[in-house]
């Protein structure tokens, strides 16, 4: 799925982030991407996984959706959802320059909103928004995973006291299989064990 323009587009974006941030007046403002050792990490993981159907909470300008779509394969789709309308559209931008938009599929709203339409069997969730909603989604978040399918969460090491309950949560169940990952900020990944799946 990835063209020849795919790589410079990505650095290029990266770096477009980087900027903003650096002159962004608030955190709103800020497009907060992933690292690039995140994005190869979340592409050989999607690649690893023979994983089909993604689902990502929190799109921004669409650098971390890039490197997800680049690792699909031809039958594979992304869903993200961003509730910034300037992050959206310039998500939509990039998207469309990357030529990669006929496997994504992006939601401008609230994540709570959107989630109980969408169709179950994703392969692997990313949650990468505002942390302080996770636990009030998580239910309608484990509804829409596979049964054998990947809970990827950022920042967790960076903000990991924000993330104490979400990330105790997948660690005490006996139905997923949990790791930290020493990528970036920090990625929790939870396995859902299949012989588990309710």
């Amino acid at each position: 799925m990835v063209n020849i323009e795919y790589n410079a587009l990505l650095s290029e974006v990266a770096e477009l982030g980087l900027k903003n941030d650096m002159n962004a007046k608030s955190k709103q403002d800020k497009y907060l991407n992933i690292t690039k050792d995140t994005g190869e990490f979340l592409a050989f993981l999607t690649k690893a996984s023979n994983v089909t159907r993604i689902l990502e909470l929190g799109t921004s300008n669409g650098y971390s959706t890039l490197w997800f779509a680049g690792a699909l394969p031809e039958n594979g789709e992304i869903t993200t959802i961003e509730r910034c309308v300037h992050k959206y559209q310039q998500a939509l931008a990039n998207i469309d320059r990357a030529r990669l938009k006929c496997w994504i599929n992006a939601f401008n709203g609230e994540i709570s909103t959107i989630l109980p339409k969408l169709q179950q069997g994703f392969d692997l969730i990313f949650f990468d928004a505002d942390r302080s909603i996770y636990m009030d989604i998580l239910p309608l978040a484990e509804k829409l995973l596979a049964p054998n399918g990947i809970i990827v969460c950022d920042n967790a090491t960076s903000h990991a006291h924000e993330l104490t309950a979400f990330m105790q949560y997948f660690s005490d169940s006996q139905r997923y299989t949990t790791a930290l990952v020493p990528v970036g900020k920090g990625e929790f990944v939870a396995y859902r064990n299949t012989h588990c799946y309710e």
